[in-house]
């Protein structure tokens, strides 16, 4: 079986961890990359690491002939927020090519689109062609949650303090994306108010329907370009040994998840779709810490590992990559 995949805005962090993805999955073929800022450029020309790797050039201009191509299967939106409805809304996509958006577009579940996170709702992803991928911070949060949620044990306030990589504001050059300004540098922003935090609770409500405590969300910029590290604490009655069981039994079938025993860090995922889970307790506070790449899992990994789910292949195809611990 070969999916042919198209991009759409190849030309950014996400369409470049796509291409890097894709071009080594077993069951892909990329059959175009769009960008209107780099067409007709080879690819490898802007994400210069792909050199040698592939002879693929941006396209650019209309893209109706792209979608109407004979054979094309699924295509990636990877445009920034709000790009993906714009463009749904002036272009036709044949009703049997599957659309991975990427955007905060369509991740509230009122429209035609699935949340795609895997360790939510796999069989309903399974069963779509329209996926809503979730944001960075939203899936290292959630992952760090969706156990307590499912047992119906979150009890009290969530409190969360997470730090994200320079990659996670996108490609575009602003003042705090600038290597002088960001280097020996970290900062807070959007405090209590970061535009994930609907989605979060969205998906923790699917699981606790009464859930009715708020999420205390402090977002952090980092000094490093990948990785995203969550520390989430709330009250829990349980032991240490019940929380590990549940969290342990949760994700036993979900591939790239995985509870350590061990204190966990960002270098362990970067550059892989896993997502480390470590639990300790602090008096009547249970202290959930987890670790994501921003970029793979948070993004085009998670978007590869729901197209994987959507043709019926095994959710890891692809997905399988080093990492850089050192």
């Amino acid at each position: 079986m070969t999916i042919n995949v198209g991009i759409i805005g190849g030309a950014g962090y996400t369409g470049g961890e796509l291409l890097r993805i894709l071009l080594n999955h077993p069951f892909a073929t990329v059959a175009f990359t769009h960008s209107q800022s780099q067409a007709g450029k080879p690819v490898w020309a802007t994400h210069t690491d792909l050199i040698g790797d592939t002879d693929l050039t941006f396209s650019g201009g209309n893209v109706s002939e792209l979608l109407q191509q004979e054979g094309l299967d699924v295509i990636f939106l990877c445009s920034g927020h709000g790009a993906s409805k714009k463009f749904l809304d002036e272009n036709e996509v044949p009703d049997n090519v599957a659309i991975i958006d990427l955007s905060a577009d369509f991740r509230d579940e009122s429209n035609e689109f699935i949340y795609g996170l895997p360790e939510l709702q796999r069989d309903r992803i399974q069963q779509s062609e329209r996926i809503a991928n979730p944001g960075c911070f939203a899936t290292a949060i959630q992952l760090a949650l969706l156990p307590l949620a499912n047992a119906g044990l979150i009890q009290d306030a969530i409190h969360v303090s997470a730090i994200t990589g320079s990659t996670g504001a996108g490609q575009a050059l602003v003042p705090t994306t600038g290597f002088t300004w960001r280097n020996n540098n970290v900062s807070i922003y959007k405090a209590f108010e970061h535009q994930h935090l609907a989605e979060i609770g969205q998906s923790l409500t699917m699981l606790q329907a009464d859930l009715a405590h708020p999420i205390n969300f402090i977002p952090y910029r980092g000094n490093f370009t990948r990785g995203i590290m969550s520390n989430v604490y709330t009250r829990y009655r349980g032991s240490i040994t019940d929380a590990k069981m549940l969290y342990t039994s949760y994700y036993a079938s979900h591939p790239f998840t995985h509870v350590s025993d061990a204190p966990i860090d960002v270098k362990q995922v970067v550059n892989t779709n896993k997502a480390l889970i470590h639990l300790e307790k602090h008096g009547d506070q249970l202290l959930i810490s987890s670790v994501i790449d921003n970029l793979t899992k948070g993004a085009s990994g998670q978007a590869v590992q729901n197209m994987n789910l959507v043709f019926g292949l095994p959710e890891d195809s692809g997905l399988r990559l080093k990492g850089i611990s050192f």
